[in-house]
């Protein structure tokens, strides 16, 4: 009886989907565990062997849960809003909904191409999900709770008092009983003081702008990443060296009204919430990082001629008299109100060159140094000295206040500027505030053994002092005052596409209302085009149904709108990231109509127990994630804090590129071998001169540098072309004829191929990403088909540590394959089952007990490439002792099953089972057959060993003797004689001397 893997895969997989054998319960008596991967964005071009590695191991591992007896949630969705779908629509002309669909669920796609489609992918490999759980964020099913999200948001304010988020209308009672004067809230900046009476003397609508100054999800007008090419703002990952991830479009820096989240009223909690989760340390500092705290001063600065004042928060106000100049960001407000006539035309250059220049590109260069200044000058809050004011692109307009009092004599970055700008006007010479430190080459950081000089009051205190000092005579002179600030922003929440989930909202006399959240979901309209309008709208302006009429509850033809009873809805859509930041909640009761998820359900399951998924999500997805937890915490729905306990990143899966090297000759084409395209200088990377080289036996190739250096060659570049890996054998030898034939290379198909002395053409080889532009992609369903799903989940596992980044190489797989046929040979032959009841031997015993121990140890400690390793020392063993018992062999198909649930599954089957393997106890670990009753002894003559005995370790050194001098191989190394000594240490050594 063969092994057959498609066969019995097939069979397996048919059973779980009928027998919903992982359908999790939302109430059981045994205890629960989540188990989480990032789900996938589904994408035409489908799955290649790296995506699945982290759900193989979470698979792995959720296999391994059920078999300790829990009620194991694993779920599998898609985040099928975004702009891929969007551009991709806008390229073919297809709706995004319909290559979303076929993306997922497989088919012909409107331009002919078959789509594999992701559900069909995973099902092959065969995942225990619970796919009754399925969601899809661009379902109106889904998407309507992320609406009703949004409107807890809008109805929400954050109250740093009590350090947590309340209903809107709290406030507003606050509001009418006293005022604003007390309240301590986050909020706007520069919020207007009111009193009660005030409050009620206000119209409706003064009150709804007053509100959007402290709601949790907020309009105001923001500095964002604009990119003309996709008509959208773009969130800073999705920025690549100033451009766009996808398309490569120019982003620039641009003001616009935009819906944005309160993320910073969370800055601490976020921060402090990463002490009670187990995620890795680098993740967690990413975090931190980004988050930012850092404790100071805001220090005000009045400009002189000005009724302008300039806030700087600063972690520094021990350095206030080592002032030399001011900075702002060439975005902040101030500056187009206090920049001198003579400098206007500089100052206006720098601000639009600056705006082509992303945030991230702005804080990652550190070694350009350029600004200009504004001509005006802000006025010292001690010495009243003028300090003159610029403007300089590494301030962010988003990050403290968008100022920096520079202090040069003690921060780098200040040094470098003050000195790359000296003598100019505008620029003062540098203080130096610190005794017994020489500036004169660099600026003094460091705030240990600091003792401050030239600085009235703080002379002769150290750091720790004269902060406190300074802070202290601040708020004295009503200047400034102590402050802990934030790095982390509110979070822009707008984004200008036609995918993605619309707002329930609409506008009244210009503000925002929410629609009532019985008449949600509020679906996305059918558009004919999914580009911006000609007058600059975001695409659903193109839509000819989209306004709200507030007497019917329902949406409306657009040119009905009269601002009387109907009104126009928002026209921008959420972004990405709304609905991931919440989607495991779902999971827990994904078919509930009316709420996201029920108390019940939510109480039940808590949150997830282990995430797995890419480091790429270390602060955009998780951050928000954890903001919209702890949001939902606040209001009564979500049951923890935090929404993930423990977090591994698997590491990527890299293809094997492969390359041929293109030398083109006038009309003739070379292809070169990677030895000779390795001699080459990259800048002399030339063909040959046809005139004196036509035929290529008579080149001498390694003549080909000193030529080139001589001038004596054209200089055109030699090429190397990326080869489909699946031209190239394992030995790295080019099917040369499948290549001159393949569509992709027509080009080539009469190159001339210089072969080596084998008459081969053999590929280079490179470690990169993988990727269909590399054509080094393998795809899991080819080596499903090959050697079997339980084969490729295998393969990943035992490939290296989970965690880190491994070349894929298909080389590999057979002897993966090679094990599975040796473990069915342990239960069949070419006749049948050969399984008996035979008592097992203490080998047996043994070698099924350490794989029990191993097996469980590393799979708890997501050490999965170590187990396989063990499977096959086990296999060996068993091989080797002709062990069939099924007293050893039914315990190992359970070892077995959570790497390799079908060839488990039907093993089990074969023996008898009537039920699924899946939820069998995983065997229990007995010490006892580990421990060692027998040890094999060397036996040395003149401490030469000859031979070894066996001999059970509880025998005296005495008895050891006996046996081993009766032995007939001791007597003929003795030949009659009698030794002058015996040496035997038990447990150790035997030796007989003389």
């Amino acid at each position: 009886m063969k092994y057959n893997p498609n066969e019995i895969e097939a069979k397996w997989q048919k059973y779980w989907a009928e027998n919903q054998t992982f359908a999790a319960k939302n109430n059981s008596e045994k205890p629960k565990h989540y188990v989480l991967d990032m789900f996938p964005y589904p994408s035409g071009a489908g799955l290649h062997v790296g995506h699945p590695l982290g759900y193989i191991a979470s698979d792995v591992y959720s296999r391994f849960k059920r078999h300790q007896g829990f009620n194991v949630l694993h779920p599998m969705g898609y985040d099928s809003f975004g702009l891929p779908a969007e551009q991709y629509a806008i390229q073919t002309g297809q709706r995004p909904e319909d290559t979303t669909r076929v993306n997922i669920d497989g088919g012909v796609d409107k331009e002919g191409k078959q789509i594999a489609g992701y559900r069909k992918q995973l099902d092959k490999i065969g995942f225990s999900f619970d796919w009754a759980r399925e969601v899809r964020t661009s379902n109106p099913d889904y998407y309507k709770h992320t609406q009703w999200i949004f409107i807890q948001l809008f109805n929400s304010w954050y109250c740093r008092k009590q350090g947590k988020a309340f209903d809107i209308s709290e406030l507003v009672t606050v509001f009418e009983e006293s005022g604003n004067a007390l309240v301590e809230a986050v909020c706007d900046d520069n919020v207007a003081i009111f009193t009660a009476d005030e409050w009620k003397s206000y119209s409706d609508d003064q009150k709804e702008k007053i509100l959007l100054q402290y709601r949790m999800t907020y309009l105001a007008e923001t500095e964002v990443n604009w990119c003309p090419g996709l008509g959208t703002v773009l969130a800073n990952d999705e920025i690549v060296n100033g451009v766009s991830e996808r398309g490569g479009f120019p982003v620039i820096r641009k003001k616009m009204t935009q819906w944005s989240m309160r993320i910073s009223a969370y800055a601490e909690r976020l921060l402090q919430g990463l002490n009670d989760i187990d995620w890795s340390e680098s993740i967690k500092e990413s975090q931190r990082n980004w988050i930012g705290k850092s404790v100071g001063a805001l220090v005000t600065f009045n400009v002189k001629n000005h009724d302008e004042v300039i806030e700087v928060f600063t972690t520094r106000p021990d350095t206030i008299f080592g002032v030399t100049f001011m900075t702002l960001a060439p975005e902040h407000d101030l500056v187009a109100k206090i920049t001198t006539p003579e400098q206007k035309e500089a100052v206006e250059a720098y601000i639009e060159k600056t705006a082509k220049r992303s945030e991230r590109e702005r804080m990652a260069d550190v070694k350009t140094i350029s600004g200009v200044f504004t001509g005006a000058y802000a006025e010292h809050p001690f010495t009243k000295e003028a300090i003159p004011v610029w403007i300089g692109d590494y301030v962010l307009a988003g990050y403290g206040t968008g100022a920096v009092m520079a202090v040069p004599c003690g921060d780098e970055r200040d040094y470098a500027f003050a000195n790359f700008f000296k003598g100019q006007n505008g620029m003062h010479e540098i203080k130096n505030i610190f005794a017994n430190v020489d500036i004169s080459e660099a600026a003094y950081g460091s705030k240990d053994n600091v003792e401050i000089t030239a600085s009235d009051f703080l002379n002769g205190l150290n750091y720790k002092d004269a902060t406190a000092k300074a802070i202290y005579k601040l708020e004295e002179i009503g200047q400034g005052k102590g402050k802990t600030n934030y790095r982390l922003r509110d979070a822009v929440f707008s984004r200008q596409r036609y995918w993605g989930e619309p707002f329930p909202v609409y506008y009244v006399n210009g503000l925002p209302k929410m629609i009532e959240t019985q008449h949600l979901p509020i679906i996305l309209p059918e558009v004919e085009k999914y580009l911006p309008t000609e007058d600059g709208l975001p695409p659903l302006g193109n839509a000819a149904v989209w306004a709200w009429d507030t007497k019917q509850n329902k949406v409306v033809a657009t040119d009905l709108v009269d601002n009387v009873s109907i009104f126009p809805l928002e026209l921008n859509t959420m972004p990405g990231w709304a609905g991931s930041s919440w989607y495991w909640m779902r999971y827990m009761d994904a078919h509930n109509e009316n709420e996201f998820a029920s108390k019940e359900a939510l109480a039940y399951w808590e949150n997830v127990d282990l995430y797995i998924g890419g480091s790429e999500h270390a602060t955009g997805h998780l951050l928000y994630s954890r903001f919209w937890n702890k949001f939902l915490k606040d209001k009564g729905f979500a049951p923890t804090e935090e929404p993930f306990k423990k977090l591994i990143n698997q590491g990527m899966i890299l293809g094997t590129s492969a390359f041929i090297y293109i030398l083109r000759e006038n009309n003739k084409i070379y292809v070169i071998p990677q030895s000779l395209y390795q001699k080459i200088s990259d800048e002399a990377k030339a063909s040959f001169n046809s005139k004196e080289y036509t035929d290529p036996e008579n080149i001498d190739w390694n003549n080909v540098l000193e030529l080139l250096s001589k001038g004596e060659m054209n200089s055109q570049f030699v090429q190397p072309i990326h080869v489909d890996v699946s031209l190239v054998n394992s030995s790295n030898e080019l099917n040369i004829e499948k290549f001159q034939n393949h569509p992709l290379y027509i080009e080539f198909a009469n190159a001339e191929f210089i072969l080596d002395e084998n008459g081969k053409y053999i590929v280079g080889r490179e470690v990169e990403k993988m990727s269909k532009s590399k054509y080094n992609v393998v795809t899991p369903d080819d080596i499903c088909a090959e050697y079997g799903a339980d084969t490729l989940r295998l393969y990943e596992m035992f490939l290296g540590p989970l965690e880190q980044a491994k070349p894929w190489n298909t080389a590999g797989i057979s002897g993966v394959f090679g094990f599975l046929k040796k473990l069915w040979r342990l239960y069949f032959d070419d006749n049948g089952l050969i399984v008996n009841n035979d008592e097992p031997t203490k080998d047996n015993l043994k070698s099924l007990h350490k794989t029990i121990k191993k097996v469980g140890e590393d799979i708890e400690n997501f050490s999965f490439n170590t187990s396989v390793s063990q499977f096959m020392i086990c296999v060996n063993e068993l091989s080797s002792q002709n062990c069939h018992s099924r007293a050893i062999l039914e315990p190992l198909a359970i070892l077995v099953s959570p790497y390799a649930p079908h060839i488990a599954e039907e093993l089990w089957a074969q023996l008898g089972h009537t039920t699924s393997i899946s939820e069998v106890a995983f065997p229990a670990f007995e010490a006892k057959h580990l421990v060692e009753t027998n040890k094999e002894y060397p036996v040395s003559f003149n401490g030469k060993m000859r031979f070894t005995i066996e001999l059970p370790l509880d025998l005296t050194a005495a008895q050891i003797e006996e046996i081993v001098m009766k032995d007939e191989r001791t007597q003929k190394q003795l030949d009659g004689r009698t030794p002058n000594k015996v040496i035997i240490v038990p447990g150790k050594i035997i030796n007989l001397v003389g």
